[in-house]
């Protein structure tokens, strides 16, 4: 059996077929050219990859766009000094959520519930070859099916360790509760999503549910956001088998304290943050990020509604069950709750 040696930088190694994947990011060690770069200012020149550009341009006065992102990235970066006690190692399946665009050197993590659809939809465009050329005509579920993108978990140690070094990569984030509620909303209330019904409906109604009715038991369509809280925060959920990716938290299923993410979007400033990437990549031209609908989008004030009946003592439970995203990603306590 080989042992791997941990040096100051971060190292990959195999065992048998097993691949280990350490990161050791230390935020120090990166220079001052690694800030986050001009908003206006820049232009991206042929043969430089969205990194290079991002580093070599940060010294150019800075946008209020550019600040806040540069904020963001600060502060995720102190929050995980601050709480991260040990670094654990990362294998295959960690990567899974990161896609890969290697025309433009890209590397997203997608989150569920935070404009993965549209994300997957203009990467499928900048990859595709010219077979995809407007994102909203690719439907929603063929931007799910696996295989029309590369996941950094297909490539070996030696290129998904060459990709981390040198690609851009970036992820985008929501208000932690108001992504719950919109997985909730569209898991279970959604009559089409019979297969989340039947798996985690009829599971939830079971366990949690007083005398259910034999249909329920068997359809499992008509889960309350009470009962699914309690489905969430119950230590058995989580020892059964991981969170489904819809409601895992970020920090889950992207691992921002051992992958240093160059860019952190957020759902609530997701155009201008779009624009930003990809004119980092020098793709504007190639793609337009497209506009989201407001008129179904789960907002801070809906949220609010459907914790009405969530009593303190299951919102303070929820809530610990999510701090880490709230914290590492600088969303405050939601008002409504009653955690005192």
């Amino acid at each position: 059996m080989i042992k791997p040696k941990v040096g100051r930088m971060f190292l990959a190694t195999c065992v048998g077929s097993f691949f280990i994947l350490i990161l050791y990011f230390q935020n120090m060690s990166r220079s001052a050219s690694e800030q986050i770069s001009g908003w206006n200012s820049f232009s991206v020149k042929s043969g430089r990859s969205p990194l290079q550009t991002l580093q070599e341009n940060d010294q150019l006065e800075q946008s209020a766009v550019q600040a806040t992102l540069q904020g963001r990235r600060q502060l995720l970066e102190e929050t995980c000094r601050t709480h991260t006690r040990k670094r654990r190692v990362l294998g295959p399946e960690d990567l899974r959520h990161l896609i890969v665009d290697d025309k433009h050197k890209l590397l997203y993590c997608y989150v569920p519930k935070v404009a993965c659809t549209n994300w997957k939809r203009v990467l499928m465009v900048l990859t595709g070859n010219g077979r995809y050329r407007e994102p909203l005509a690719i439907p929603a579920n063929e931007a799910h099916v696996a295989g029309n993108l590369r996941s950094l978990s297909e490539y070996t140690t030696a290129e998904i360790n060459k990709r981390l070094r040198t690609y851009l990569k970036f992820l985008f984030v929501r208000e932690p509760f108001e992504r719950l509620v919109s997985a909730y909303r569209n898991k279970f209330t959604r009559s089409y999503n019979t297969a989340f019904h039947k798996r985690y409906g009829t599971k939830i109604i079971r366990r949690h549910r007083a005398d259910p009715q034999a249909e329920a038991l068997k359809k499992g369509n008509d889960v309350s956001f009470e009962e699914f809280v309690y489905y969430l925060v119950d230590p058995q959920t989580q020892r059964e088998e991981p969170f489904n990716e819809h409601w895992e938290r970020v920090h889950s299923l992207c691992h921002p304290c051992l992958i240093h993410y160059d860019v952190v979007g957020k759902y609530e400033t997701l155009a201008q943050d779009s624009r930003y990437i990809l004119k980092l990549a020098g793709a504007e031209g190639e793609v337009k990020f497209p506009a989201t609908s407001k008129s179904t989008r789960t907002t801070g004030h809906m949220a609010a509604k459907f914790f009405d009946n969530i009593s303190p003592f299951y919102q303070k439970k929820l809530f610990n069950l999510y701090r880490m995203d709230f914290l590492l990603f600088n969303y405050s306590v939601p008002a409504y709750l009653k955690l005192k």
